[in-house]
């Protein structure tokens, strides 16, 4: 008997994210008339006059728990045009998954490669190529304060391509972003102004292949590894992103 944990954000609009996005509920009543048009008859032919009810959703595809593909990053990654959310394999989004707990960074923190190698060898794990790789820092559990966007640990632009090399291919946050805040990118970035400041991490897309997931939720009721994770990636044609139902999976008899 497996376990299955949520791992994903819900599309709402209680949610303080500075991404666009609302909904618009249309109740049974609401929905009569056009149900009712819809099959070419009147609203009395409808059970007590009600319909079908629906929402209408207006929103990037960065909003909620969602997978960047290449094509967020850069035109190009690895010298060829880069892939979009619907080109993108399948495999790669149904893998182990792997926690490392950064709770004890604080927000504004780029995460090195010497700190990766850290949590590994404090979990006592090896990474193996199609590991889903997520960061832990329970910025989800602040997602409907005002200063959520600004309070996650990001992920440096040389530790993303180390993940890489490793032979992962999907890594992910339970942060806003991959990168640091852009509050604290832009503070760096007035100090001394330069290249490899600004979404770092997001460029680094265009030397080597990824994804990322970002506002991942309930990293914290996971082990470090020993589970599946699913973040299928909803297909939009030509997208930067798709949104995810993110889930770990337990083997309850482990």
């Amino acid at each position: 008997m497996a376990t299955i944990i949520d791992l994903s954000v819900t599309i709402e609009e209680d949610l303080k994210d500075p991404l666009p996005f609302s909904v618009e509920y249309q109740s049974h009543e609401d929905g009569a008339d056009f149900s009712a048009k819809l099959i070419g008859l009147t609203v009395d032919a409808l059970p007590e006059g009600k319909g079908l009810a629906s929402e209408t959703l207006t929103l990037t595809s960065h909003a909620g728990t969602h997978v960047d593909a290449p094509w967020h990053y850069w035109p190009t990654s690895e010298g060829k045009k880069a892939r979009t959310i619907d080109e993108l394999p399948l495999d790669w989004f149904y893998h182990d998954g792997v926690v490392l707990d950064f709770t004890d960074k604080t927000p504004g923190y780029a995460i090195t490669i010497e700190d990766l190698k850290e949590k590994l060898v404090q979990i006592n794990y090896q990474l193996k190529p199609f590991d889903i790789v997520m960061i832990r820092c329970d910025a989800d559990k602040k997602r409907y304060e005002d200063y959520y966007a600004n309070i996650h640990v990001g992920v440096s632009a040389e530790a993303t391509l180390w993940l890489i090399d490793q032979g992962i291919r999907v890594m992910g946050t339970d942060g806003w972003g991959w990168d640091t805040p852009l509050s604290y990118q832009v503070e760096e970035y007035l100090k001394n102004p330069r290249d490899g400041i600004i979404w770092a991490a997001h460029f680094a897309g265009k030397e080597k292949e990824y994804c990322q997931i970002e506002k991942l939720a309930n990293l914290d009721l996971l082990p470090p590894f020993g589970f599946k994770v699913s973040v299928f990636p909803i297909k939009i044609k030509n997208a930067s992103a798709g949104w995810t139902r993110a889930v770990a999976i337990l083997d309850s008899n482990k």
